[in-house]
């Protein structure tokens, strides 16, 4: 879906950043560093290279840095390895709340049913109950930690009572597949791989327990220095999600393109996938802060967070 609903993230934006490529500040920057995952509008943006078209009367190159989960591309952000990039809810809250010098610069469309808690066909296990005392693979810090955490909560059953194994989805796929997990928790392109491979039996998807937002984020001091190449690239990622709403038969083969990720894969997960780019309203800031506080309760994360001190504002607004 694709939404805008302010005038900063208009096509009136897109021709303000474009204008505004005489700035110094624009000119000085010779390269945008961008982190990105296996799918999701950002890939789909460079496929596209919507981007680099309209950063290109600037003068700055793009650079895409591929990640396989959020919490690694949080803390390239923090370091300044990378200037903006795309990750579900809980990596910035975990990253917030460990000091990281990043910000909020705009929400995307949640994971919904691409993101999925399952198990093997031929497992016991048949609903969330059973997982008490169960292995769950899962990535900290990541927005498969968030769902698994809500969907216990929901099923009224203590996170204590399961056995988190926090894993990469690399290596949760190694785990899974030779039973040394008793369940997963994923995002796609991964879920749907693994739909493709086991036919899983699904306990819980994010669409059924969460109603969150994913996030363009950035580096807090490259979004002060270089305030209207964030405002471009969001404009640009816009289009993008207009072109896939548009061309929904050929975004699969787009994603497949630049991620090598099986096409049977990525059909899967193309087809489930929700592309927009709006600004942060108060509603989402809520929402986001709900998840950092379940977090904390939970001492999952070392320090309360207040979500709305890293929302980034754009010039003008």
């Amino acid at each position: 879906m694709f939404s805008l609903t302010r005038r900063v993230f208009g096509i009136g934006l897109l021709a303000a950043g474009i204008a505004a490529s005489l700035s110094a500040s624009a000119q000085e920057l010779k390269q945008l560093n961008i982190g990105y995952q296996k799918t999701g509008l950002p890939v789909i943006a460079r496929q596209q290279q919507v981007i680099e078209k309209a950063l290109s009367a600037k003068g700055v190159a793009v650079k895409w840095v591929e990640f396989t989960a959020g919490p690694p591309l949080v803390e390239a952000l923090n370091v300044g390895a990378i200037d903006v990039g795309w990750t579900g809810d809980a990596p910035p809250i975990f990253g917030q709340s460990a000091g990281a010098n990043i910000v909020y610069a705009a929400a995307l469309p949640a994971n919904g049913d691409g993101e999925a808690i399952f198990v093997k066909p031929a497992s016991p296990i048949q609903s969330l109950a059973d997982l008490k005392g169960k292995r769950i693979g899962v990535g900290k810090g990541t927005s498969a930690h968030n769902l698994l955490v809500a969907a216990l909560e929901k099923a009224n059953i203590p996170f204590d009572q399961i056995t988190p194994v926090y894993l990469s989805p690399a290596d949760a796929a190694a785990a899974f597949a030779s039973d040394q997990i008793d369940a997963w928790a994923v995002w796609d392109p991964f879920y749907a791989i693994a739909e493709t491979r086991y036919q899983p039996r699904v306990l819980a998807r994010s669409s059924e327990v969460l109603k969150v937002n994913t996030y363009f984020l950035a580096n807090k001091d490259f979004a002060k220095a270089h305030p209207e190449t964030i405002t471009t690239t969001i404009a640009a990622l816009g289009v993008a999600a207009k072109w896939a709403d548009a061309n929904r038969d050929k975004v699969a083969a787009a994603l497949h393109e630049v991620t090598g990720v099986p096409l049977d894969a990525q059909t899967i997960a193309a087809n489930r996938t929700k592309f927009g780019i709006f600004p942060i309203t108060d509603e989402i800031i809520a929402g986001q802060q709900a998840t950092a506080d379940r977090f904390f309760k939970l001492k999952l994360i070392p320090n309360a967070v207040r979500i709305s001190d890293a929302v980034w504002t754009a010039p003008g607004n």
